[in-house]
């Protein structure tokens, strides 16, 4: 058996000054997703932004007019590569970490691996495929000792699941 040595690049452009963000947390959740899907090469770019720059790429790119937590977009794949942009918002993360009483850098986290999984296929249209979604992204939070705050509020946490 020939094992292929992996081509994985994983660029993290923190293009915001609303937080201080540690971006090894997110590249590893990125890098998870992709190990845990068999994609051996893959070029991702993480963009870290405000609300107004995510609400003018939703406006642009999905004709949606508002802000969102996390965008996603697959720009080149194959069974075992991806080429692809996850963009997050600071702002949001920010607002919702807050609201769920947890800390920002957790809330980014959570959207980081949200459009990971996007962009390797996984979708969250329709209940089940949310549900698969769901558990994915609590059995990695889980890898960095967090437990998803929607499992501590009453009833899973209902959010505008973004169109990515």
């Amino acid at each position: 058996m020939v094992r292929r040595k992996s081509q994985r690049v994983i660029d993290i452009a923190d293009e915001q000054t609303v937080l201080d963000v540690d971006p090894k947390p997110l590249r590893m959740a990125v890098e998870r997703v992709l190990v845990e899907a068999s994609i051996v090469r893959a070029e991702i770019s993480v963009a870290l932004v405000d609300d107004a720059a995510i609400r003018e790429m939703n406006r642009r790119y999905l004709a949606h007019d508002y802000a969102t937590d996390v965008l996603s977009f697959v720009l080149d794949a194959s069974p075992e590569h991806v080429d692809g942009q996850i963009v997050v918002s600071v702002e949001t993360a920010r607002a919702e970490a807050a609201r769920w009483g947890w800390s920002p850098a957790d809330e980014l986290l959570l959207y980081v691996i949200h459009g990971a999984l996007h962009l390797v296929g996984q979708d969250d249209a329709a209940t089940e495929q949310r549900d698969a979604m769901r558990r994915r992204e609590r059995e990695i939070l889980a890898s960095f000792g967090l437990e998803p705050h929607w499992e501590s509020a009453a009833g899973e946490r209902e959010r505008e699941e973004p169109e990515s």
